[in-house]
């Protein structure tokens, strides 16, 4: 393994992420474990350590390090936990997610995009996610619920359908509103109800059919 990768690695751990306010040991520990050069495009491996998202195909985006740090510290998912993620997109927040949990369903609408996850998750050993090719915001059904679930872009409102397959007492972490000041919410489902926590504000890519209705103007 090369010297330079890890110190790219560190830096991005100790000078990105850590002083984002993400100071979880668990998170801190797997953004070290999994190998996040795997899961970017060989044309994109010289910045798999930057503070930027990195292009994928179809318009979407890979998240900054700091964000999904942030992210993996609101879900705080445990070893027992099952993770239900929309946009697996890389692949990299999958295994990351699996590395804490028990197991992780993640949702990505186009196939190339979930065939290159999968094959990134099983050649990393990551056998306890799995990839499911949907759309997810009018179509996917998952018939259960989860302990925590993730939304990896944004949405202009969060579906009522999302917040149904969320185990009582569950995390869903998601971003809301209209871009370009979005804010990151965790949301905590209580018996009867979600209670809410904004965390930061951020701008993502909407999830498909998940974008402000547009508006015209004369």
């Amino acid at each position: 393994m090369s010297l330079n990768l890890e110190r790219a690695r560190f830096n991005m751990i100790e000078q990105q992420v850590r002083p984002w306010d993400v100071l979880d040991a668990r998170v801190l520990a797997v953004l070290g474990q999994v190998q996040r050069e795997h899961y970017v495009s060989d044309a994109h491996r010289q910045l798999a350590f930057a503070d930027l998202e990195l292009p994928l195909a179809h318009g979407e985006f890979m998240m900054k390090p700091v964000v999904e740090g942030r992210v993996l510290q609101a879900l705080d998912v445990q070893p027992g936990d099952s993770v239900l993620e929309i946009g697996t997109g890389s692949g990299f927040l999958t295994a990351c997610l699996a590395r804490l949990g028990r197991e992780v369903v993640s949702v990505e609408q186009h196939a190339d995009l979930a065939a290159t996850a999968h094959e990134r998750l099983q050649r990393d050993g990551i056998t306890n996610a799995k990839v499911e090719v949907a759309e997810a915001v009018r179509e996917f059904q998952p018939g259960r619920e989860f302990d925590a679930v993730v939304l990896t872009g944004a949405v202009c409102a969060l579906p009522e359908r999302f917040a149904a397959w969320l185990k009582p007492g569950g995390r869903l972490f998601a971003v809301i509103g209209e871009s370009p000041v979005q804010q990151a919410i965790v949301f905590t489902r209580d018996s009867t109800h979600l209670r809410e926590i904004s965390l930061f504000e951020t701008d993502l890519a909407y999830l498909t059919n998940a974008a402000p209705p547009k508006r015209f103007s004369l």
